[in-house]
């Protein structure tokens, strides 16, 4: 069967001018957070934009590329249009057959280049079989070679994961999720790359991809499988000497002993995430892990120690963000800072304080990341409650609920469970009697 030809995008490629590729998707990523918008864009995606390989981008850049080209349609930008790309999937529905390579992902936001990066054959097709799609999953073979395809695979199987994430919560996505893990530490345990900065970002990738697994262990509830993830990705950034990996494994370590009730442990995994990060142009990467350090002092309760850490984090918070922010940090925002600094005083005890934090964290979020929403509106709802206003926790955790027809997140239902225990001696009262009896019907942890 004969294969189209990418033709290069010669109208994209004059918009960027002068600036090198990264330089202009520096420009693209700044862009995006004045609309609130969240993308990973890097020198490479520029790349395969000019190129052509990208011939229609996803719903998130085509908000941001017409946010910074106003009054051109991404026609003048020179992509086809979505109808055109689009056409598999019609022809799928009509009956006509479609090639394996060319399976459809689910979701209409992911673009045309990932979709085939998902789908490409070799190993790589594990990442579209783990999410769902029903491809075999080959196992590596002994000895085997991998290079850019593999890799970029891997790469993108991460960003796929923290996009449905963002959207339905972890529950549905961890088992399909383990499958591309499995397989990128199969490739580097057995296979052999084709070059040295291919090994290298295979590792990185693993590492991320063992982070991103293990955090929808730790959202689903598995706690144990999220700190077995964590911990490979320790390792496999201190076998890479990646720094950076390096932080992002600590801070999420810090995350779950503090989930877990281990906050010496917590403190300390955070405190070493800053060490691993300190040359690291990343203020915003400092203050979370500085939060992170602040919820386990607020753990064991020394609240001296946890607002020293919670000035320093907003100090490196205020700093603002930058271009060299890691990908992963993309829902580190206000929002998240105000959740976690509720979180803080929650522990303390001083539910009014939390409860400040929390509505700020729900009144700054933005509505299209549903996982979060409900994840903040849960946390106010908790603190409320603790707080003496059954009326008003009542009706927030009914607005959690609201949500959780589109969320599957474990850790949020065992928050409405506790939420709901509070509660309980309230019942009297119309709103709380509502919350409990749709939180039954619905099914309580």
């Amino acid at each position: 069967m004969a294969t189209s030809r990418a033709v290069p995008n010669l109208a994209f490629r004059r918009l960027r001018g002068q600036r090198s590729p990264g330089e202009f998707a520096a420009a693209v990523r700044r862009a995006a957070r004045e609309i609130g918008e969240q993308v990973a864009c890097d020198a490479r995606y520029v790349g395969r934009v000019e190129s052509g390989e990208i011939r229609c981008p996803n719903y998130a850049y085509e908000r941001v590329f017409l946010h910074m080209f106003p009054g051109l349609s991404l026609t003048d930008l020179g992509f086809a249009a979505r109808e055109h790309v689009r056409g598999r999937r019609a022809r799928a529905a009509a009956g006509a057959p479609v090639p394996a390579s060319q399976i459809t992902i689910r979701n209409d936001e992911e673009s045309d280049v990932l979709r085939r990066a998902f789908m490409t054959g070799g190993t790589a097709t594990v990442a579209a079989a783990s999410l769902g799609l029903g491809a075999t999953v080959p196992a590596p073979r002994p000895g085997g070679r991998f290079g850019e395809t593999e890799v970029h695979a891997v790469e993108e199987t991460v960003r796929r994961i923290r996009l449905l994430d963002d959207r339905h919560g972890a529950d549905r996505l961890y088992r399909m999720a383990a499958e591309p893990l499995r397989t990128a530490y199969a490739l580097l345990d057995t296979g052999t790359a084709v070059r040295r900065s291919t090994a290298d970002r295979m590792q990185v990738g693993a590492g991320e991809l063992a982070l991103s697994v293990g955090w929808l262990a730790h959202d689903s509830g598995r706690l144990d499988d999220a700190r077995s993830h964590y911990a490979e990705a320790l390792a496999t950034a201190r076998v890479a000497g990646d720094p950076a990996l390096e932080a992002h494994a600590f801070s999420n370590t810090s995350f779950l002993a503090r989930d877990t009730g281990r906050y010496r442990e917590a403190v300390r995994a955070a405190q070493a995430g800053q060490r691993a990060a300190r040359h690291l142009p990343s203020p915003r990467l400092l203050a979370l892990l500085t939060l992170r350090e602040a919820g386990g002092w607020a753990g064991l309760g020394d609240r001296v120690a946890c607002e020293e850490a919670l000035g320093r984090a907003h100090q490196r918070f205020g700093r603002g963000p930058g271009d060299a922010d890691p990908e992963w940090m993309s829902f580190f925002g206000e929002p998240e800072l105000e959740a976690l600094e509720a979180q803080c005083w929650s522990a303390l005890g001083d539910w009014p304080r939390a409860a400040m934090h929390a509505h700020r964290a729900v009144v700054l979020q933005d509505p299209r990341f549903t996982r979060n929403l409900a994840l903040y509106r849960a946390q106010l709802a908790a603190d409320l409650a603790r707080g003496g206003a059954p009326e008003e926790a009542a009706a927030t955790g009914e607005r959690v609920l609201d949500l959780l027809v589109q969320v599957q997140s474990s850790r949020i239902r065992t928050m409405l469970a506790g939420t709901a225990r509070l509660l309980a001696p309230y019942a009297g009262g119309a709103a709380v009697t509502s919350f409990l009896d749709r939180r039954a019907g619905a099914g309580a942890v």
